[in-house]
């Protein structure tokens, strides 16, 4: 079982930055793939990074040039650095962490970028 929390969502205007976090507990070892999706309103959800293992972090294309992971190991943490936030960038984003075929995820924190 991995136990995953995020933090770091709020409300921001167009241009402006926010840092998510997100703590994962329990067997954090036989995590493989760790990333961030988001889920608009009306909208499925989707993949917006994510690292997996031994290899660099992948990024849509939507964000790409604009948004940083990255993460501290020592303290089981994963970052999602977000730049020139734009509105289409509301969400509620969810941290995920995958062990084999099975999917854990936070529960969500909102994002709300306003022009």
């Amino acid at each position: 079982q991995v136990q995953l929390a995020e933090s770091g969502g709020d409300s921001v205007q167009a241009g402006g930055s926010l840092r998510l976090s997100c703590v994962a507990s329990g067997r954090v070892s036989n995590i493989n793939e760790r990333g961030w999706y988001r889920q608009a309103p009306g909208k499925q959800r989707e993949l917006v990074a994510r690292f997996i293992t031994n290899y660099s972090p992948t990024y849509a294309d939507s964000v790409k040039g604009r948004f940083t992971l990255s993460r501290d190991n020592a303290k089981n943490t994963m970052y999602l650095q977000m730049n020139s936030l734009k509105p289409e960038d509301s969400a509620v984003y969810f941290c995920n962490a995958r062990v084999r075929d099975i999917n854990y995820w936070g529960q969500g924190t909102q994002v709300t970028v306003s022009s």
